[in-house]
């Protein structure tokens, strides 16, 4: 129909050129009812070049396959290896997709991902919390080994793996309620004699933004500068680092973010204590558990000093083995090292949060579920397109993104704005019959754009997202 209503006299084009009508030219579109024949008229002046209208009008990107399809086809990909995907595509609307076309569609929409959330707002004060909170860590993904001098032996030896480990470095900002807390309250909650209902509190993370990145701590560091500067506004009341242990990251976050107070994630430090019961009582003995909760109630009524100096005196004494003094010395030592951090009397008191449990919850949903799969190994700009268009998803920005993305492949195809108006499918649904009838031309070759004996154009209003 849009074809139809497209006028056929001499046109101009951007540079006011005019251009004279030629024919209808053919264009294959994979779209949710199948492979289908666009038919649009052509303009062209010898020496010029030719144009097509309506490609501009109707939004179309360069390639085949249709928006409606390309973004179905993303979410599926963010969150299912590309295999399945295709598979789901297959079975629902009869589509066949190659895991090569669906990771090729993942890169390209996965282009203006940084550029969106440059020019994205910051959230409004009123939907912001008084905390501040920034957090990182790191998770290995598999990568495929490309080192061509080094080449891998064709039978593994003892210990090696295909392939080779790039850290991803994840991070995630937000803000949250202070709630304070006293440390026996903590001890309760961390060994499930009091749960602290954090939906009732209204202690849910705000606004949270997580972002990965196999660029380096350095790069993934940096991106945050802009995105806390834009959120750190006059509503702001605290503001805070979690991390764990890790000094190189402790380091760059400190000197990014010097006016933030850092907390050592708790449940990291924990470990240690965990570790050092362990050695002492074994796994099974049940003085274990008691000897956890006084000396994590310790930790937590800023008592770590005093913790330090007991292990180090009891790791001078003959009765404890040599791994149990080991243990006790390494603990010592971590905790010493990290002391600075570990003021958790002080952080409760003000009701800050001292466990990084949204970061460790991002590095496996985010990063591990997806990218760690048995036998998965990949290239580093492949991961790299998966995860910003996965942080996408994962930020609640899918539909505001691919807007974006449209009017941005408009202004480098056309040097127009995006036409704004349905999807191409939602058109032809729109018109609530299939045209059987060619455009009005003197052209005989001419298909309809959209043929009502397509065996797909059915499946459509089967999927949960129909209209």
């Amino acid at each position: 129909m849009r074809s139809e209503n497209c006028s056929r006299e001499v046109r101009e084009n951007s540079a006011g050129q005019r251009l004279a009508y030629q024919h209808e030219r053919r264009r294959l579109y994979f779209s949710i009812f199948g492979k289908v024949p666009i038919w649009r008229p052509y303009f062209y002046k010898q020496g010029v070049g030719g144009e097509t209208p309506l490609d501009a009008e109707l939004g179309l990107g360069d390639d085949s396959y249709s928006d409606l399809v390309r973004e179905i086809t993303d979410y599926l990909g963010v969150y299912n290896v590309y295999h399945k995907s295709s598979d789901i595509l297959c079975r629902l609307l009869g589509l066949n997709l190659s895991t090569r076309v669906i990771e090729e569609n993942i890169a390209e929409d996965a282009v203006d991902v940084e550029a969106y959330y440059a020019q994205k707002s910051a959230p409004a004060p009123q939907q912001e919390a008084e905390i501040l909170v920034v957090q990182a860590d790191g998770k290995g993904v598999p990568l495929i080994y490309e080192d061509a001098d080094h080449p891998q032996p064709v039978r593994l030896g003892k210990g090696q793996k295909r392939g080779r480990k790039k850290e991803a470095i994840v991070t995630t900002v937000y803000t949250i309620k202070p709630s304070s807390r006293t440390p026996q309250q903590g001890v309760d909650s961390f060994f499930h004699h009091q749960q602290i209902n954090a939906k009732e509190k209204g202690l849910r993370p705000q606004n949270k933004h997580i972002w990965a990145t196999l660029d380096g701590k350095d790069a993934a560091l940096d991106r945050l500068i802009p995105q806390i500067t834009a959120r750190d506004a006059d509503h702001i009341q605290y503001r805070v680092i979690l991390c764990d242990g890790c000094e190189a990251l402790q380091t760059r976050l400190l000197n990014r973010f010097g006016d933030f107070t850092l907390i050592l994630d708790f449940i990291h430090a924990d470990e240690y204590l965990w570790d050092v019961a362990n050695s002492l009582f074994g796994e099974h003995n049940p003085q274990r558990l008691d000897w956890m909760a006084e000396y994590t109630l310790q930790i937590l009524s800023g008592k770590t000093a005093q913790v330090i100096d007991e292990f180090r005196r009891m790791a001078q004494q003959s009765q404890y083995s040599t791994t149990q003094q080991v243990q006790l010395s390494k603990t010592a030592n971590y905790f010493d090292r990290n002391l600075p951090y570990m003021h958790y009397d002080t952080y409760l008191n003000n009701g800050w949060p001292i466990a990084s449990g949204v970061i460790e919850g991002a590095c496996r949903h985010f990063v591990k579920d997806r990218c760690e799969l048995s036998g998965m190994r990949w290239d580093r700009s492949g991961v790299e397109n998966l995860l910003r268009l996965r942080a996408v998803a994962e930020n609640d920005d899918w539909d505001d993104y691919h807007l974006f993305r449209k009017r941005q492949r408009q202004l480098r195809l056309y040097h127009s704005p995006y036409p704004e108006q349905p999807l191409v499918e939602f058109q032809a649904l729109e018109t609530n019959s299939a045209r059987s009838t060619r455009p009005p031309t003197s052209v005989d070759h001419i298909e309809p754009t959209v043929s009502s004996n397509n065996k797909n154009s059915n499946r459509y209003h089967h999927l949960p997202l129909a209209v």
